[in-house]
């Protein structure tokens, strides 16, 4: 077993990893039991078909955060509040797949089958439609890419 970040309280990433295990074993009615425990206690959905990375953590105890079975979710992303990591609809196959150390920022969708590179950050509210680049940093309806900002003030001055 990995090294898990110590928790102050009990969270829906917390009940996932309890309900997740091999999903190819374990009671398949105890497994729905847990899911829709986490979705009575949080307000949110995340299957156990879905993998979520180590030490990865959803902030809030997870309040409203729904996951596509089909996503994957690297290590050390933080997800916040209201935020959809799903599918397009009917016709269009395939769910988000996160990198490394992604911020995921409050009230945030991501839609289809778009990769996010390791160190990027979503903004708020942002709905993202196309693959985002390690250590990109995208916002808006749909999310577009800022600018890099400058590493130092010499940066600055030119």
């Amino acid at each position: 077993m990995t090294y898990q970040r110590p928790t102050r309280y009990f969270n829906a990433v917390s009940l996932y990893r309890c309900y997740r295990g091999d999903p190819g074993t374990g009671f398949t009615p105890l497994r729905k039991f847990a899911e829709a425990l986490n979705y009575f206690l949080f307000n949110c959905s995340i299957p156990a078909a879905c993998v979520i990375g180590d030490r990865t953590y959803c902030s809030h105890r997870g309040m409203s955060v729904v996951i596509h079975p089909q996503s994957v979710i690297g290590d050390d992303c933080v997800i916040g509040t209201c935020v959809t990591l799903g599918g397009r609809g009917k016709g269009m196959e395939g769910a988000p797949r996160i990198g490394n150390n992604v911020y995921i920022a409050t009230g945030a969708k991501i839609l289809g089958p778009v990769s996010i590179g390791d160190n990027a950050v979503i903004g708020a509210n942002s709905v993202v439609l196309h693959d985002v680049a390690a250590n990109q940093t995208v916002v808006g309806i749909p999310a577009t890419p800022l600018p890099a900002q400058p590493r130092d003030s010499s940066e600055m001055a030119a």
